[in-house]
């Protein structure tokens, strides 16, 4: 990574904390264990920086470690997440301040969101940051056509509670 390795480091950790704050936020329910996760994740991302390949970009890379990292870090706690997937979703604001059902209807697909499977949840998280299927692909570890039918299912399962809460 460079010439000054611990400074490129905090430097790509700094340029890509967005990462850490959604899949921080997206796999533990208090403050605590969302630093313990942060920390063990920049750890890991240390430690296995030999591993990283340039032809992927850095933040790719840091999604791949990251989810690998939260998904273990949940099952070891052992316990039901409530924090909100990412914060694009915890902020999004109604400018017109009137709108009660479209803040209804994301407080619901913040809870659907929360009781998927730790690989469900990862990659609607990576669908909601916009990645391509490519992308998530390359980051999961998975074949595209394989998070497009894995997409597409969630998308399907969503629509039904929706309807069903309805």
């Amino acid at each position: 990574m460079g010439s000054q390795p611990g400074e490129e480091f905090l430097q790509l950790i700094q340029a890509n904390r967005g990462i850490l704050y959604k899949i921080c936020n997206a796999y533990c329910k208090n403050a605590s264990d969302r630093e313990d996760l942060a920390q063990e994740i920049i750890y890991q991302l240390w430690k296995s920086g030999k591993s990283f390949d340039a032809a992927h970009t850095f933040s790719t890379w840091m999604y791949r470690v990251a989810l690998n990292v939260a998904i273990t870090f949940y099952r070891k706690q052992n316990q039901a997440p409530t924090a909100v997937l990412g914060e694009d979703l915890e902020n999004i604001e109604d400018n017109t301040s009137t709108n009660t059902q479209t803040e209804e209807n994301i407080k619901l697909l913040q809870q659907f969101i929360r009781e998927l499977k730790e690989l469900d949840r990862a990659l609607m998280l990576l669908y909601l940051e916009a990645k391509s299927y490519a992308e998530i692909a390359d980051i999961i570890g998975i074949t595209e056509t394989n998070v497009a039918t894995k997409i597409s299912r969630i998308k399907e399962k969503l629509k039904q509670k929706f309807a069903a809460s309805g």
